[in-house]
């Protein structure tokens, strides 16, 4: 399993093939439906966005709220297909690595590949063990949507397999 710091970087990226395991450090984002609808609408708008996608790392989590004395409460992965009508563009826009579960579309793939990226899957039924590796929570932007609003959060050895690596190779591949 190997070691990596977020942001990660092109080398990083260019390194991981399908099935590698990580444990990522650093710096991630939360955003999920609402978020990249919000985000897409920013980028049709031409609006500045509330984050730098450079680089940046997006985890689709199904959040609940935090027990006492812990900064985020279970924080598994949900579904990422619900934000495959937007990932493309922002994968066009700098983003670097999306964390999920469940299979992407062809779209999806093909943006990973065009933008040298990643699609990372998160260990379903998981969402007590990522909470452990959480160290720290901060609202950015959205806080109207509640438990949903866009998030950053600081990790340590937070667990994923890379599902599509930057050369198009896939977990969810037959062949």
């Amino acid at each position: 399993m190997r070691k990596l710091t977020l942001p990660l970087s092109q080398a990083d990226i260019a390194q991981l093939n399908a099935y590698d395991q990580v444990l990522l450090s650093g710096t991630l984002y939360v955003g999920r439906d609402q978020v990249h609808r919000l985000l897409y609408a920013m980028i049709e708008k031409q609006e500045p966005l509330p984050i730098d996608l450079n680089g940046a790392t997006i985890y689709y989590m199904g959040p609940s709220p935090a027990p006492e004395g812990m900064v985020i409460g279970a924080c598994g992965p949900t579904t990422s297909a619900r934000m495959d009508p937007f990932s493309p563009t922002l994968l066009d826009r700098g983003l670097a690595v999306m964390i999920g579960k469940g299979p992407r579309s062809e779209a999806v793939s093909e943006a990973i590949v065009r933008n040298k990226a990643l699609y990372l899957q998160a260990y379903g039924g998981c969402g007590a063990l990522y909470a452990e590796a959480v160290k720290r929570v901060t609202p950015v932007a959205f806080a109207e949507l509640g438990p949903e609003a866009l998030i950053e959060l600081e990790v340590e050895d937070f667990p994923a397999i890379v599902a599509i690596d930057s050369r198009g190779g896939s977990v969810f591949s037959r062949s």
